[in-house]
This record gives C-alpha cells, sequence and structure tokens, in this order.
C-alpha cells in the first residue's frame, strides 16, 4: 500500500497508562511465581553452547516510559540477545536510509515460514519478506552506517547499547559457537547476493549479524530497549535520543506481524503486543506509550519461542491492560 496519502493527516496518539508502581510489582511477582512451575519445552541444541544452558532460569522485567523498574527472579542473567537484536537492528536501519528505502530493500509481510528457511527467499525472487527472519535480517544487517565491516560492527554495538542503557559486550563462546554451525546464514547470504539484495561482501555481512546475535543482555535489558520504542525513541533510563519516533513507529509495526515467526498471528490474537523472540529463551513485548516487558526462560517451543516468557508477558498484557486492541479497561472487564 502506498502509504503517501497519509502524510499529510495529523497523528493523535492515545495510550492510556500503567496502574501505580506498587500494583504493577505486585503483578510482575505474580506473573513470576505462577509460572515458575512450568516445565514444558525444551532448550535450543542446534547452537552447541546454549544446549548447556541451565532451563530452569526465568527472570521478568517491566520497565515504563517514566523509568520505573520492576525486575524479579533471573532478571539480571546474562543470555546471548539472539533473533531478539532483529527488531533494534531494523530501528537503526530506518534511522539511517528512511521508511521508503529499508522496505524497499526488506519487505514487511509474514513469510509464515520457519525464521531460517531458503525456501521463503526463493518462492519470493530472492526478495526477504521481512526484517525478522534470517534472511531479511542480514540484508538489514548490511544497511547499518559503515564503509568497512568494522566500521558497520562498531555501529550496531553502539546502537544496541543507545537502546540498553549501557555497554553491550560481545559473548564469545556463543559467537564461536554459532559461527562453527553458521552454513545455513552463509547459504543465504550468498543468496541474496546472486538475487541482487545484497551489495557488501556475504561472509562480512553474515560475520556481523552472528556478532550482533551473540551480543550478551538481560531480561532488564531488554525491557529498557523495548521501553525506548515505547517511548518513542528516547530511553527512559538514560534520557538519550536512540532512534526518532517515526522509527519507532515503524519498527513496532513490523514486529507486531513478525516478531514470534511463524506464531505471530496467534501471539498478536492472544496477546496484542508487537514482540520479538531469541533462541537464547528471551521475549520482549512493546506496549507503546507504557512501557516494555521482558522475559527470560531457555525451553522453547517448537516455533523457537520461550514457553514461560510467552506465558509471564501474555499474563502481564491481560493484567496491565497492554493489549493494543482492548478498548475496555482491565478494571472494568473484571467488575
Amino acid at each position: 500500500m502506498d502509504p503517501t496519502p497519509f502524510q499529510n493527516v495529523p497523528q493523535t496518539v492515545s495510550t492510556g497508562a500503567l496502574p501505580g508502581w506498587q500494583r504493577v510489582d505486585d503483578l510482575v511477582h505474580e506473573a513470576h511465581d505462577r509460572y515458575s512451575v512450568e516445565n514444558a519445552g525444551t532448550v535450543a541444541d542446534y547452537i552447541p553452547v546454549l544446549a548447556e544452558v541451565d532451563p530452569d532460569l526465568f527472570g521478568i522485567a517491566v520497565i515504563d516510559v517514566a523509568g520505573g523498574v520492576h525486575d524479579v527472579g533471573d532478571a539480571l542473567h546474562a543470555f546471548s540477545i539472539q533473533s531478539i537484536s532483529k527488531m533494534f537492528i531494523y530501528a537503526l536501519a530506518i534511522q539511517e536510509h528512511g521508511h521508503a528505502h529499508v522496505r524497499d530493500i526488506v519487505g514487511v509481510n509474514n513469510t509464515g515460514l520457519p525464521f531460517n528457511s531458503l525456501m521463503a527467499l526463493e518462492l519470493n525472487g530472492g526478495h526477504p519478506m521481512n526484517p525478522m527472519v534470517n534472511a531479511g535480517a542480514i540484508a538489514t544487517t548490511a544497511l547499518v552506517p559503515g564503509t568497512t565491516a568494522s566500521e558497520k560492527w562498531d555501529s550496531i554495538r553502539e546502537g544496541l547499547s543507545a537502546f540498553a542503557g549501557r555497554q553491550l559486550d560481545l559473548d564469545d563462546e556463543v559467537y564461536r559457537s554459532e559461527s562453527d554451525t553458521n552454513d545455513r546464514n552463509r547459504a543465504m547470504g550468498r543468496l541474496l547476493v546472486s538475487y541482487g539484495r545484497l551489495h557488501d561482501d556475504p561472509d562480512d555481512v553474515v560475520d556481523i549479524y552472528t556478532r550482533q546475535c551473540a551480543l550478551s543482555v538481560t531480561a532488564h535489558d531488554l525491557a529498557v530497549m523495548g521501553a525506548t520504542l515505547a517511548d518513542g525513541g528516547v530511553n527512559p533510563v538514560t534520557g538519550e535520543r536512540v532512534v526518532s519516533a517515526d522509527v519507532c513507529r515503524d519498527t513496532l509495526a513490523v514486529v507486531a506481524s513478525t516478531g514470534l515467526y511463524e506464531r505471530s498471528g496467534e501471539w498478536l490474537f492472544e496477546i496484542g503486543l508487537p514482540a520479538k523472540s531469541g533462541v537464547a529463551g528471551g521475549i520482549v513485548a512493546v506496549s507503546p506509550g507504557k512501557g516494555a516487558a521482558a522475559a527470560f526462560s531457555p525451553r522453547l517451543d517448537n516455533a523457537g519461542n520461550s514457553v514461560r516468557a510467552q506465558l509471564a508477558i501474555g499474563h502481564l498484557s491481560r493484567s496491565l491492560g497492554l493489549n493494543l486492541f482492548a478498548s475496555v479497561p482491565t478494571d472494568e472487564e473484571s467488575a
């Protein structure tokens, strides 16, 4: 759809507010207590180092746009960001190149296929369907600022650190483990080159992409990063503007329809929030104008999404009134 007809229409934003600090804190603890006993799912094993993680780890964090912090459980336990990096790299790419150019290079529609599908790329003439699957994410990584691989990596690390409000470090063990099992992504990079969708050296771009996925974060970090998108691009902890409000809107729109891979439609229907998952067990969900909820637990369903994290964030979406499509206040629903 051509967005031009809407460019001169004034935008009005109405988001409501979160409950008081204590009520939010109580509900975050309630969610953690309720789902700590859930043992469904298995840890990722196609990346060897991830197969060694403690499956019982479980942390939740909620950060509101005023900077209020709610951490419980293993919210400060470090793990690799993995595919959650895709949403923030996409934001950095739009900030650099603009809405139209990035949309032309990387699409915005759900593939309906697994995140690492080569078939989805082939079926669409080499056009990545969205930036939240690997092919689209590799193409998006190539768009970040920098003329060399080293400069692009610096841009990514600095950009994601600005979202998190602190310097993020590379987990070398995860990076090496992923690099040793990265043949499918390397093939994807070369396929993108063959279709004219990637103009940099594909091995360099895939290596940068692998590094960004191996950055070490916590559930708390993810909640700060998500809250930055919720606050129109301003980090609510540091006060730094990271990206523009328009970039946040574009990013959250794509994440809403594609962030949980082939389960994205079910998630949006049941939970009603843009969210992104990663195979290390993290999920971050964003409620514009209110804040973000993040959870970490390594046991995954067969689509690669954390089972406990989905349950916890779903609980918070309903109890905190975060669902974007709800038109009746939560307290009236329960009356």
